[in-house]
């Protein structure tokens, strides 16, 4: 096993393990990627300041999020087909993200099923719902989320429709993989993730199959976009899918302040900034550019965070810095899960608290409630946006 010291390395490991169509599913941005470049990309512009003389003793990056102490504030993002990365995906990234002190947010598109999860941890975490056009569904749905004890819901805003992925389209994405040539072909080359996923009766989408009628094909993430997906969606529906769950909410996909203002009235508990990773709106802002704005307009009435590009320890210093009281990491866990397995995900989840724990005391701060702009370098211009 070679010397795993970054994110990177991860991800070097996971494409030689999985099949080519998750692999691609997980990287994957909208048409040109240019969103998808930047927000990693843009996150290199800003510096951090290093400070010296300053005692580093009994620091510690623990934080909060809606109210849940957490040992470094970064959430496992809802990230669907997470169960075909590796086998019982899901199971196995909520029992790392519990074990590490982060919460774990198990998505609608998800392997495993909600109760598959609740019976493999022994605290709650978080679920991820779209808004459908399916009242019934969310209704049990959220019930079932409610039965199995999760204690905050996410709503998945900015996916009405599905941007067009044009490597998901080329491989044929499903789950489980159909039996193509080329498919046949990559399978081959991946005999290890292939055994797991002989062992396993997690194959296809749990929260669905079984649980709703009238989807053509359940084992397509487009054609059930396609059929169940809220084109109509407007905030009054998602004020109503907030007062069917009744508890914590988090907004995730705000990328403007006026949409952030909205959200903030509505009582969420936190907003995300996010552009879905890329893999919506391609040519919209990276979320890292878009998040001071936003954390300045509604930061006080809301909490703050993001997701999109972090792939570091420094990258989360960087979040917090401009505004951001926690994060969300999708790729950079499951670089690890596909990798590595359980112990994948808590190897990245360890890369990235040493890479902030050392990074925050290099800048002079023991704790992040004391992080902030004073600690970044940003390039003139980096944060005005676009004429």
């Amino acid at each position: 096993m070679p010397v795993i010291t970054c994110i990177d390395d991860l991800k070097r490991l996971y494409r030689r393990r999985v099949p080519r169509m998750f692999y691609d599913y997980a990287e994957s941005g909208s048409w040109t990627e240019q969103t998808l470049r930047d927000n990693v990309a843009d996150f290199a512009e800003i510096r951090l300041r290093q400070k010296i003389a300053v005692d580093m003793t009994g620091r510690s990056t623990a934080s909060a999020m809606i109210g849940e102490p957490v040992a470094m504030p970064v959430a496992l993002a809802p990230v669907g087909l997470t169960g075909m990365q590796n086998a019982d995906g899901e199971i196995k990234a909520a029992r790392a993200a519990e074990r590490f002190g982060v919460p774990f947010t198990l998505s609608t598109m998800s392997i495993c099923s909600i109760e598959d999860v609740a019976a493999h941890v022994s605290k709650p975490f978080w679920f991820q719902i779209y808004a459908l056009n399916d009242d019934d569904f969310n209704a049990r749905i959220i019930g079932r989320a409610k039965a199995a004890g999760c204690s905050a819901l996410v709503i998945t805003v900015d996916l009405q429709i599905l941007g067009q992925r044009h490597r998901d389209l080329k491989n044929g994405l499903s789950a489980p993989p159909k039996f193509t040539i080329p498919t046949m072909l990559n399978l081959a080359t991946k005999w290890a993730w292939g055994l797991e996923m002989l062992r396993t009766k997690r194959r296809f989408f749990g929260n669905i199959v079984g649980h709703v009628e009238g989807v053509s094909d359940p084992s397509s993430l487009s054609s059930w976009t396609a059929e169940k997906f809220d084109p109509a969606l407007n905030w009054d529906k998602i004020g109503k899918l907030m007062d069917l769950w009744g508890g914590k909410v988090i907004l995730k996909g705000i990328l403007d302040v006026e949409d952030a203002e909205k959200a903030a009235s509505l009582g969420a508990d936190a907003i995300v900034v996010s552009n879905h990773g890329g893999r919506q709106l391609d040519g919209a802002l990276s979320s890292i550019r878009m998040l001071p704005g936003i954390a300045a307009a509604v930061g006080g009435r809301t909490e703050v965070w993001m997701d999109g590009g972090i792939r570091s320890g420094q990258d989360v210093l960087k979040a917090v810095a401009l505004g951001a009281k926690g994060v969300m990491i999708g790729r950079a866990f499951v670089y690890g899960l596909g990798a590595m397995g359980e112990a994948g995900v808590t190897k990245a989840l360890q890369l990235i608290h040493k890479e902030l724990d050392t990074s925050m005391a290099l800048c002079g701060e023991t704790g992040l409630a004391r992080v902030g702009r004073h600690n970044v370098l940003v390039p003139k211009g980096f944060l005005d946006g676009y004429c």
